[in-house]
C-alpha cells in the first residue's frame, strides 16, 4: 500500500511578534508546535510522512525548518520562503542549492495589499529564477485572486505550481461561484496541482460537517482529477475547527467511493511525485 503523506502543515516556535496573524480568537495556536507534536499526530492518524510549509516570511525560518527536517525522518520536505522580489534572491538560491529537503517556495500573496501583486514584474522575475532549481512554487491566495493566478501561471508554463487550500472558497457562506468557474480556469494549466487542505477553517469552525465541504472537494476533483490533487492537513491551523485525526477521517470518508489506486494518488503518490519526496 502506498504511503500517506500530509502535503501541508506548519511548525513554529510561537511569539506574538513573529505571528501577528494569530488573533485573540485563535488562542489555541498561541504556543509552540514542534516536531514531536507533529510525530504524535502523524502516528495517531496513520500518516507516514509530511511536507512542512513556511508560516513566516523569513530566510531564518527556512533554515530552521531544514534543521528540523534533518532530524525527523517523517518530514520528507519543506516549502520555505526566499526573497523572491529582492536582489538577495541569487545569494539565497546559492545558499540552499544543496539542501535536498527544500522542495519548494511560498510567498504569502493573500496578505499583500495589492490584489495584482502576483502579476508584478519583480515577483515574476523571482519565480522565473526558480525554474532551473527544480523548486515548486506554492500559491497562497484568496478566491478573489484566482483570475490573476491563472494569468500568472500562464507566464511560467514550465514551472510546477501547487495551489494551497483550494484558494480558500467561501464555505461558511455556501457560495460556489465565481470560485468554481475561476478554479476550473486555473486548472486548465496542467502545470498546476492542488492541495485538499485548509477547508475547515473556511467553514463554520464549530458546526461544519463533511456535507458542507463536499461540494468544494467535488469541484476540486472535477477540475484537477486525482493525478493533480494531494491531501494536506494545514495543522496546526486546522485546530481552530478540527482535530488532526478528524480531518483525515473526513477526507477519507469523502474519498471512500474512489478506487484504491485513485485514493493512493490523492493521499500520497501525487505529493511524492510533485515534491520529489524520498
Amino acid at each position: 500500500m502506498a504511503e500517506t503523506i500530509d502535503a501541508h502543515h506548519h511548525l513554529w516556535r510561537y511569539s506574538a511578534e513573529d505571528y501577528g496573524w494569530i488573533s485573540p480568537e485563535m488562542d489555541v495556536l498561541r504556543r509552540n508546535f514542534v516536531a514531536r507534536d507533529l510525530d504524535r499526530e502523524l502516528r495517531a492518524a496513520g500518516v507516514d510522512g509530511s511536507v512542512v510549509v513556511q508560516a513566516r516570511q523569513s530566510v531564518e525560518e527556512t533554515r530552521w525548518l531544514l534543521e528540523v527536517a534533518a532530524e525527523d525522518e517523517a518530514i520528507r520536505g519543506i516549502v520555505g520562503w526566499l526573497p523572491l522580489v529582492s536582489g538577495e534572491l541569487p545569494g539565497a538560491l546559492r545558499e540552499f542549492a544543496d539542501c535536498s529537503r527544500l522542495k519548494g517556495v511560498r510567498h504569502v500573496v493573500q496578505d499583500e495589499p495589492d490584489d495584482n501583486f502576483i502579476l508584478r514584474e519583480d515577483f515574476n522575475r523571482g519565480v522565473a529564477a526558480l525554474l532551473d532549481t527544480g523548486l515548486v512554487y506554492d500559491i497562497l491566495i484568496h478566491e478573489r485572486h484566482l483570475p490573476q493566478a491563472a494569468t500568472f501561471v500562464g507566464r511560467h508554463p514550465e514551472q510546477v505550481f501547487v495551489l494551497d487550500h483550494l484558494a480558500k472558497p467561501r464555505i461558511r457562506e455556501r457560495i460556489l461561484e465565481p470560485w468554481c468557474e475561476n478554479l476550473m480556469r486555473l486548472a486548465e494549466h496542467d502545470n498546476v496541482f492542488c492541495k485538499l487542505s485548509g477547508l475547515v477553517t473556511e467553514a463554520d469552525w464549530g458546526a461544519w460537517t463533511l456535507e458542507d465541504l463536499r461540494p468544494y472537494l467535488d469541484v476540486a476533483l472535477e477540475a484537477f482529477g486525482v493525478e493533480r490533487l494531494m491531501a494536506g492537513s494545514d495543522w496546526p491551523v486546522c485546530l481552530l475547527a478540527s482535530g488532526y485525526g478528524r480531518w483525515w477521517d473526513t477526507l477519507r470518508e469523502w474519498a471512500a467511493d474512489l478506487d484504491e489506486a485513485d485514493r493512493e494518488k490523492i493521499f500520497g503518490l501525487t505529493a511524492k511525485r510533485v515534491y520529489r519526496l524520498g
